[in-house]
């Protein structure tokens, strides 16, 4: 049986392909959930739902801003309407903005404060409302990274984002424990994605030092995220919650 079956799953920043969100939706899909893709690039969360349906997947694309609330009501509005469920939301959809402190802009700061936590909030609350609707508890994954965990040099801002989601994680956790609700994040190191792409661009320097301090030797892929949520999604985590998983090839051993 999959191990998804019979769930509905809502996944942010889908668009961007390879992505984080876009290889999570396709594996929910493989084992059998219904997946909704939602991203502010509309064209880009259809195509990956597309991509899903012609592998024989069950997807739906919507248009959505994270950082907007009515943007979240209107999402999960759809989905209750489709389904009258919400069994797993993975709050994916994030930026990254790595510089020195000194070369930080406030709009810098705001920006990943906007999404990269004001998503997370919004996406959470929304989701634990949505699963006490439906009784059946279910599963919320945030997407934080290791830099929530360690400091890394040229990552200040998106540090203190990740940082955030990390314990904005646990103590819902702890607020929804008892009605089945699970929130657990996942801390990916340096992964191949188009965003590591883009970062990769605006400062080299950082990119570098962050690569050679990987003891595995090289990128993890898109791939190795999504099998960590496929995990935390399923029936097979029903007992972990308020907890952190790191993939990261060994980064933050150290």
């Amino acid at each position: 049986m999959a191990r998804l079956e019979g769930k509905v799953a809502l996944v942010t920043g889908g668009a961007s392909m390879p992505g984080l969100g876009s290889a999570t939706a396709a594996r929910f899909a493989r084992e059998g959930a219904f997946v909704y893709v939602s991203d502010r690039d509309g064209a880009g969360a259809e195509h990956c739902a597309a991509t899903i349906r012609a592998a024989g997947g069950q997807a739906r694309a919507i248009t959505h801003d994270v950082a907007s609330e009515a943007d979240w009501d209107r999402v999960v509005a759809s989905i209750d309407g489709d389904h009258g469920m919400l069994d797993v939301v993975v709050n994916n959809a994030g930026i990254s903005i790595l510089r020195p402190i000194e070369q930080l802009t406030g709009e810098d700061w705001l920006a990943q404060e906007r999404i990269n936590v004001g998503g997370v909030f919004f996406g959470t609350q929304r989701a634990v409302a949505a699963m006490r609707r439906a009784g059946r508890g279910g599963s919320i994954i945030n997407v934080s990274s290791v830099v929530g965990l360690v400091g890394v040099r040229g990552c200040a801002a998106y540090a203190a984002t990740k940082g955030g989601v990390r314990l904005l994680t646990k103590t819902v956790a702890i607020e929804c424990a008892a009605e089945g609700i699970r929130v657990n994040s996942v801390h990916p190191g340096m992964i191949d994605t188009n965003m590591l792409g883009f970062a990769r661009l605006e400062n080299a320097e950082v990119h570098a030092a962050l690569l050679a301090g990987i003891p595995m030797g090289r990128l993890g892929m898109a791939e190795d995220i999504a099998n960590m949520n496929l995990f935390l999604a399923s029936d097979e985590a029903r007992y972990i919650t308020g907890a952190e998983f790191v993939v990261d090839g060994g980064m933050t051993a150290q």
